[in-house]
């Protein structure tokens, strides 16, 4: 089976002593159910499994429930027999979003403490908001993604060992030895093939059939496209158009999304599509980089609310859309090919996996910088660009960014092809894939004491 690292948490979730439930949210088809009933199984000896999807276009057991009491008749009708203690028996509520009245629930069946819950669910920030009582401090939320770089490493073998000195040699700011720099990226540049979407990966393993992942990636691209069954006709339309606008939006200049092409509409702004953004991001197929023009610690609190860019939740998906069978665009690094929104893709879906919000630089006279992370040790942003071809080391509107005292910028960093690790005044260059080890935890300041 795929290594994933949220099974670490799930597992330290469930042998603790807390009542609060464990609830996973993130995109379809990224893994939830299938790691969560890996745990349960392995955890518990009574593992009872509830679809609430299935439910509501079967027998809608659970569509009237209201009470705990009424929630365990139901429960004992498909599985009466693993009912036992809390200490053996995980009951997993999956897709809870079908039945919202439920995500009130959790709260009640956290303070009963009969038995161990685990939830799991998709639009549930949507879903949440839309909620009568939402059940805070019962519950956990925690957002899943698709499998990164360095999960997709160790699904094509590479052990803890290879990766774990890898993370040294980032934390050193050296690079690694060309052989292994090779390897590194002819594995990076499948990643950008291959993406992290489970079924896709588990094809690539099996098959090694590019046919046969695209066909995987097409199909959930699909079903991402036309899956808002939530809204009316007219607002899915909405949905479907800004989503296939994503891929074209990237190959732009600015990357940014433009309200008016939305519906070709002259006078047409961002709040007239706020239910469909909303949609895109909390359903996890997109993610949004927020624009700020005065990049002061914390980020948050200068974002601009007009200018959106929007990636792919996959980078797989995206070169299916761009490149379909033909691989040699990425394997062979043509020079012909421009894979800057590529990249940008991969980066952003890391830098989303690993705990960061993401915002970009946009000044209208001095450019764009590709990221803004924050850096809770020195207070600051962090500029992050991405370069896809050979000359990594020009960007203007990086270096107009640094000099400008009022930003206080302390340090920026440059990913690249490159297999070298250099520095230059604020800057250090680094290989594309150590993105990897970007991690949004401050370590270095959770022993202070006040």
């Amino acid at each position: 089976m795929l290594f994933r690292k949220i099974q670490t948490l799930i597992e330290t979730h469930l042998k603790s002593d807390t009542n609060k439930i464990l609830l996973i949210d993130g995109a379809r088809q990224v893994g939830k159910t299938y790691i969560i009933r890996y745990v349960g199984q392995k955890l518990f000896e009574n593992f009872i499994e509830l679809n609430m999807v299935e439910d509501s276009l079967g027998d809608r057991l659970f569509a009237e429930v209201k009470t705990i009491d009424d929630f365990y008749l139901q429960v004992s009708m498909l599985a009466g027999n693993k009912m036992k203690q809390k200490e053996n028996t995980l009951i997993f509520i999956d897709e809870i979003q079908a039945y919202p009245h439920l995500l009130t629930l959790l709260k009640f069946l956290s303070q009963d403490g009969k038995f161990t819950f685990i939830a799991s669910g998709s639009l549930l920030g949507v879903t949440l908001s839309q909620t009568t009582s939402i059940p805070m401090g019962s519950i956990r939320k925690v957002r899943m993604f698709p499998l990164d770089f360095e999960e997709f490493l160790y699904a094509n073998g590479l052990g803890e060992l290879v990766v774990s000195e890898m993370r040294k040699k980032f934390e050193r700011e050296e690079e690694l030895d060309e052989p292994t720099h090779n390897k590194i990226m002819d594995l990076f540049r499948k990643f950008l093939l291959v993406g992290g979407l489970p079924d896709a990966v588990n094809s690539y393993l099996n098959d090694h059939n590019i046919q046969l992942v695209r066909e995987i990636q097409s199909e959930i691209h699909d079903y991402y496209a036309t899956d808002a069954s939530k809204y009316d006709n007219e607002k899915k339309l909405k949905i479907r158009r800004i989503y296939d606008l994503i891929p074209s939006n990237m190959e732009n200049k600015k990357k940014r999304v433009i309200a008016q092409s939305i519906e070709n509409k002259k006078g047409k702004s961002f709040s007239d599509y706020s239910d469909e953004f909303e949609y895109l991001i909390s359903a996890g197929i997109a993610l949004n980089v927020q624009a700020i023009s005065n990049p002061v610690f914390p980020l948050i609190e200068s974002t601009g609310k007009n200018l959106l860019k929007l990636y792919l939740n996959d980078v797989g998906i995206l070169t299916d859309i761009l490149y379909g069978n033909n691989i040699r665009a990425i394997l062979n690094d043509e020079n012909s090919i421009n894979l800057g929104s590529v990249y940008e893709t991969v980066v952003a879906s890391e830098l989303i996996a690993h705990g960061y919000k993401l915002f970009y630089y946009d000044n209208r006279s001095k450019g764009e910088v590709d990221y803004l992370i924050d850096d809770y040790k020195n207070l600051s942003a962090v500029p992050v660009e991405i370069k896809s071809g050979k000359d990594y080391t020009v960007h203007s509107a990086l270096n107009a960014f640094i000099q400008n005292e009022d930003y206080h910028i302390k340090k920026a960093y440059v990913l690249s092809n490159a297999s070298t690790v250099t520095h230059n005044g604020k800057i250090t260059y680094l290989p594309i894939y150590y993105i990897m080890f970007f991690q949004n935890t401050p370590d270095d300041i959770k022993d202070l004491k006040f």
